[in-house]
């Protein structure tokens, strides 16, 4: 039974305990009904770091790479259940594992990848770096050979992602340009020296962004951009040259070997095919493990429609270690929002941006509906009934886990139609971006052409994210965008740059009728690849409770720990701990929220601001973000942000301010069920042991 079928029964506006149990129903449905309908015991298929490809695949003689397991099992998933059991071990893999609809189960079956009892088997996309020489004493600089051509964003030194070497530009010394950056003063003369100009880059902290440029070369104290990369950048909001709020920013210049000072830091040379690495303090350069990723994606999930993989299952297996080369090529990375980016020439780019929209502009306007996102290191779009439960997803180059994203963020090709797929009791931890991007942000996500391209009923839960988007700090842990009936229930969150919860996108653009701020100041209605639209998007239904969120918004001054944008019929934030925020804003309503409920939340940051919404200020006579309401709140701070106002049908109602510490029973009832479900067992990082070697 699907998500939806079941909201109907209980009712649209049932509290989140029924939404909770919603979410539970779904699950044990699904396991059941895989049960019933074939009751014979599933085909059991071995894998392990010792067997043989040309074994039986039995326990007794299990073959040794993932690859030949999915050959044994595409041989008899149309008639029985099969179980993948994947022994101990790290299973290097040389290229991504697809799964089409022929990997599936079929014809009613099931398919389940799933590590053998005791076991805690990775998926890893690297290759292990050994070898090491002391190269420099004096700078304590180690370099090891690496396979010729390997190039890398990202490596790990025993787990931890590494930095890469650097050095920091006050932006008091830059002058930006059209073509690049000019360095004010003497102390940056002997950078015009440096030896492979080529591999530098820029990257650029904001308001609510992180951008990547890379350097073309320098000429005197001038840093010649790449481009498209550096036009990018340089117009919109939020820019590399026009930061909001300047004083909060920084600017870095990446990837020399001359940067690498500093313990941690390291510098890849691919052409040479050497790593020069500075080891953490008290690490053992004897011992230490070094992974330095080879692959983007680990998994692509999906097939081509009308095809569908489905019944697919991932249980206690780690993807670890790949990296996202995008931000190292002429496009760079010029962040949008969330792991969205502009890509691509422009053929109405303005003359000179810097002057004319740094803080945006009509033209800009134009490419809304043209933004390209991050590719997921495990990808799930054109599938329905896929499951992650107890699985790890660490040590990753970019946003861990896309599901439905947009076609051309996929290894498939193949976007959207992500259906009833479940998340359950994962961690995600160490990861370059974060954690979870649900939904597209192209027009065939919020207004598709063909209904079986709609993302639906996702679930997403009683999973432990920390530590993630620890490179490209302006990624959400979770993000989903366009789509029906996602639940986002009982998660533990902490330790992100960002925010830990946003949902919905699009700032109210694609809503019937339009943006009236969009239209009357912004004129972005202008241009065709713009309509405004009479119908609805695909936004709807989504629920946001009892999660548990904790040292969220360390870096990133805008957005809220959980943020929504735009409308969304039936909306529900509810139960909530929002602790340690930073002083920053808890529950964010961006602009074209409407018909958002927020309701039993506890906010203990007694220095943020517990409740905003944008209005628009001034634009607020059009009521860009009308009716939502947020009732039987309680909180530590007095602050709100916005206009919550009759006028726009905006009320906080039933509102609990707590001061000294004094917090009601029915607040510290919300607290204590917050986060993980004690019936999800330890959800908790697991160590594999042997290495697979493939």
């Amino acid at each position: 039974m699907s998500t939806e079928r079941i909201r109907g029964r209980i009712g649209r506006g049932a509290a989140a305990v029924a939404t909770v149990l919603v979410a539970q129903i779904v699950i044990a449905a699904a396991a059941c009904v895989a049960q019933a309908h074939k009751k014979q015991a599933a085909v059991v298929i071995a894998v392990s770091p010792t067997g043989s490809d040309s074994a039986a695949g039995t326990l007794q003689a299990p073959f040794r790479t993932l690859p030949r397991a999915q050959q044994a099992v595409r041989l008899v998933n149309a008639g029985h259940n099969v179980d993948v059991l994947v022994e101990d071990g790290i299973y290097r893999l040389r290229s991504p594992l697809l799964f089409r609809a022929q990997d599936g189960g079929r014809n009613g079956y099931r398919v389940s990848w799933k590590a053998a009892p005791g076991a805690h088997p990775v998926l890893s996309g690297a290759v292990r770096i050994s070898g090491w020489k002391l190269f420099d004493r004096s700078r304590k600089i180690y370099v090891a050979d690496t396979p010729p051509g390997l190039d890398s964003r990202e490596i790990w030194v025993n787990d931890k992602l590494a930095p890469a070497a650097s050095m920091e530009i006050p932006r008091s010394k830059a002058r930006f340009t059209t073509q690049g950056i000019v360095l004010l003063g003497n102390s940056y003369s002997e950078l015009a020296k440096l030896p492979e100009q080529s591999r530098l880059q820029v990257v650029a902290g904001g308001f609510f962004t992180q951008r990547i440029s890379p350097v073309e070369k320098i000429s005197g104290n001038t840093l010649v951009m790449r481009q498209p990369a550096w036009q990018n950048n340089l117009w919109g909001y939020d820019t590399i040259e026009a930061p909001f709020h300047p004083e909060l920013a920084h600017l870095y210049l990446e990837n020399s070997l001359a940067f690498l000072k500093r313990p941690g830091q390291w510098y890849l040379d691919p052409v040479a095919g050497k790593l020069y690495l500075r080891p953490p303090d008290g690490v053992d350069v004897a011992t230490m493990d070094v992974e330095l990723p080879r692959l983007t994606v680990l998994l692509s999930i999906g097939d081509t429609l009308p095809l569908l993989t489905q019944d697919l299952e991932f249980r206690g297996i780690r993807f670890s270690h790949t990296t996202w080369l995008g931000p190292s090529g002429n496009q760079g990375y010029a962040s949008q929002q969330s792991g969205s980016y502009l890509a691509g020439a422009d053929p109405i780019y303005p003359r000179d941006p810097i002057q004319s929209c740094a803080r945006g502009c009509p033209d800009f306007e134009s490419r809304r509906n043209q933004w390209s996102q991050m590719p997921a290191s495990v990808q799930v779009s054109a599938a329905q009934r896929i499951t992650f439960d107890g699985d790890i997803f660490a040590h990753l180059g970019q946003y861990a886990l896309g599901i439905g994203n947009d076609a051309d963020a996929t290894l498939s090709g193949a976007g959207l139609a992500a259906g009833d797929i479940v998340v359950r009791a994962c961690v995600f931890t160490d990861d370059a971006g974060g954690a979870i991007l649900a939904g597209g942000v192209q027009a065939p996500a919020h207004h598709p052409g063909d209904p079986r391209l709609i993302d639906r009923d996702l679930i997403v839960i009683d999973n432990r994210i920390h530590a993630v988007s620890e490179e490209y700090r302006d990624n959400s842990a979770i993000l989903s965008t366009y789509g029906a009936s996602p639940l986002i229930l009982h998660n533990d969150i902490s330790d992100v740059p960002y925010d830990a919860i946003d949902i919905g996108y699009g700032w109210g653009i694609q809503d019937p009728g339009g943006n009236s701020n969009y239209r009357n100041f912004m004129h972005g209605y202008r241009f065709p690849q713009n309509p405004v639209y009479e119908t609805p998007t695909t936004y709807r239904n989504a629920v946001v409770a009892g999660n548990r969120i904790h040292d969220a918004k360390q870096v990133f001054h805008d957005g809220g720990a959980i943020y929504n944008l735009s409308a969304s019929p039936g909306t529900l934030i509810t139960d909530n701990y929002i602790f340690d925020n930073h002083g920053r804003i808890a529950i964010y309503l961006d602009e074209g929220s409407r018909y958002i409920v927020v309701r039993r939340n506890v906010v203990q940051d007694p220095k943020g601001e517990w409740l905003n919404i944008n209005t628009v200020h001034h634009a607020w006579p059009l009521r860009i973000s009308p009716d939502n309401t947020a009732s039987d709140n309680w909180h530590d701070s007095a602050k709100t942000g916005g206009l919550w106002t009759n006028y726009q049908n905006d009320l906080i109602l039933d509102d609990h301010l707590v001061t000294h510490g004094d917090w009601p029973d029915e607040a510290l009832r919300v607290m204590k069920k917050a986060g993980i479900e004690p019936s999800a067992g330890p959800v908790a990082y697991e160590e594999a042991q042997p290495d697979a070697n493939h």
